[in-house]
């Protein structure tokens, strides 16, 4: 209680009222309490497990017309780890690609009749690899693998008479796993945060308007800026649960470490959460109902995702997107949280994204102030 009264008289009488009422209506209204913790856990389940640059089990037919040793072996190294499945192999190459036409083959190796007697001798020995490139980018990781696979046959058969005179040693740092999920994670959390805080905001302001309760507001001594920092305060606290749930599956999920200060990831998403409810209000003072806002909400929230480098390095996309998306608040948030959860790095190494998102914060948030402010007038 005594909390409460010392809260009370920090902020001001009226503008701890309109506070405690805005609270109160969001505790009240299951839709939002449901938009601000199922969504983030669904996301980051769907997107960590879905979401992954790996490809298993591709079906692979192998057309062995050699039937020696040294064939059975390269099609025993092809399947040593999961990354091929061997089905029915086909006679000839004629029903392999019918195989590949009908769906049922992702991959095909072809393995001539003179593979052994060329190994024999010392000299280079060909083999066909044939891959559906439907999918491009499955096509390019199938290769990648197959070809390894392939190499690292042909070096066993190779002459180790000569050792190597350059020989490298790799080391990964930071995930050594190589595992997919903590690149992939760290950005989703971005993209939860955008599309819950957006959505929340603006849902929030539209439905006054819609019940009237904003008109009925202005009826009373509150000046403009109190009924707007009444609804922002509410909002950052119930976002700041989001963040940390969102964190909390992340960590028990796909087991997200997190090396650095926790303040200051905090610190971060509290800057990034006034952008999110800053686009919430400007979506709400150009929409009329909800369903307008949550339609509109797609304009503005799939760019901010799609050029943020939280499904895919900003390095693959075009220079005009690449150069585009420096104007992305998402694309420094997700920078930040990925150098703080994975590296373990400081405020002196990401003090130049916090400036950039810090500033863009502010823009955003005066703008939509500025928007709010007319509407009211």
């Amino acid at each position: 209680m005594k909390i409460l009264i010392l809260l009370e008289n920090l902020v001001g009488a009226r503008l701890y009222a309109l506070m405690t009422k805005e609270t109160r209506q969001i505790l009240r209204d299951k839709q939002q309490l449901f938009l601000l913790l199922f969504p983030p856990v669904i996301q980051i389940c769907l997107y960590g497990f879905a979401l992954s640059p790996d490809v298993q089990d591709l079906r692979l037919a192998v057309t062995d017309e050699c039937h020696s040793n040294k064939s059975r072996e390269l099609t025993s190294a092809l399947v040593e780890n999961r990354v091929f499945k061997i089905g029915k192999s086909p006679l000839n190459l004629a029903d392999m690609m019918k195989g590949i036409e009908r769906g049922n083959i992702d991959a095909g190796v072809v393995i001539p009749p003179d593979f052994d007697r060329k190994i024999s001798q010392g000299g280079p020995a060909s083999i066909q690899l044939i891959i559906d490139a439907v999918d491009a980018n499955t096509a390019g990781i199938t290769q990648g693998y197959a070809t390894q696979m392939i190499s690292s046959y042909g070096r066993t058969l190779a002459s180790t008479k000569h050792a190597r005179p350059v020989q490298s040693e790799v080391t990964y740092v930071y995930n050594p796993g190589l595992i997919s999920a903590w690149f992939f994670v760290p950005g989703v959390l971005g993209l939860v945060l955008t599309l819950t805080g957006s959505l929340v905001s603006s849902v929030t302001l539209v439905k006054e308007k819609d019940s009237g309760t904003l008109e009925q507001l202005l009826m009373t001594p509150a000046d403009s800026w109190e009924i707007l920092v009444a609804k922002i305060v509410p909002l950052l606290v119930m976002l700041n649960g989001t963040v940390l749930l969102a964190l909390c599956v992340g960590k028990v999920m796909f087991n997200l470490p997190f090396r650095g200060n926790f303040f200051l990831y905090m610190f971060v998403s509290n800057i990034y959460i006034f952008v999110v409810i800053s686009i919430g209000i400007i979506l709400a003072t150009i929409s009329t109902n909800q369903r307008q806002a949550i339609l509109t909400s797609f304009f503005f929230n799939l760019p901010l995702i799609q050029l943020s480098g939280a499904l895919s390095p900003i390095e693959s996309m075009p220079d005009f997107f690449r150069t585009l998306s420096y104007l992305n608040p998402l694309r420094y948030y997700i920078q930040c949280i990925r150098n703080i959860l994975l590296k373990g790095v400081g405020f002196d190494v990401i003090w130049k994204d916090i400036s950039v998102l810090a500033a863009l914060a502010v823009l955003l948030l005066l703008s939509s102030a500025a928007r709010f402010r007319k509407q009211l007038g």
